[in-house]
């Protein structure tokens, strides 16, 4: 039988999209390419994860119908970049088994969140 391999990409709609991929490659080092930001196989660290949380779930905004989590390398030095752009960053950052995560949000409104795998 035929089966899913893994993810070809997120999908979100923008008020502005190219001004908003400027600012994901002035703050996050991801450059667009073709209309979309792309993640090599070999330049990934850990699994790419699909999770399913429910509509009353306060792990992001409600109001926000999915939220990017990106891969990376120094949690703490790309979040203190943030803070020092003067980027809106949650102070906390958490620290589990399989990873750190830390969030922020981008200048459209979304919650962002990044991981550095374990």
């Amino acid at each position: 039988m035929a089966k899913v391999t893994g993810i070809g990409g997120a999908f979100l709609r923008a008020n502005d999209p190219k001004a908003l991929y400027a600012w994901y490659e002035k703050h996050l080092g991801i450059a667009a390419a073709h209309g979309c930001f792309s993640f090599e196989a070999e330049t990934l660290r850990a699994s790419f994860n699909v999770a399913f949380f429910s509509k009353t779930s306060g792990y992001f905004p409600t109001s926000q119908p999915a939220m990017l989590n990106f891969q990376v390398d120094d949690l703490d030095a790309l979040l203190d970049s943030l803070v020092a752009a003067g980027v809106e960053v949650d102070p906390k950052r958490e620290s589990h088994d399989y990873g750190r995560f830390g969030w922020f949000n981008d200048p459209e409104g979304n919650r962002v969140e990044l991981w550095q795998p374990a």
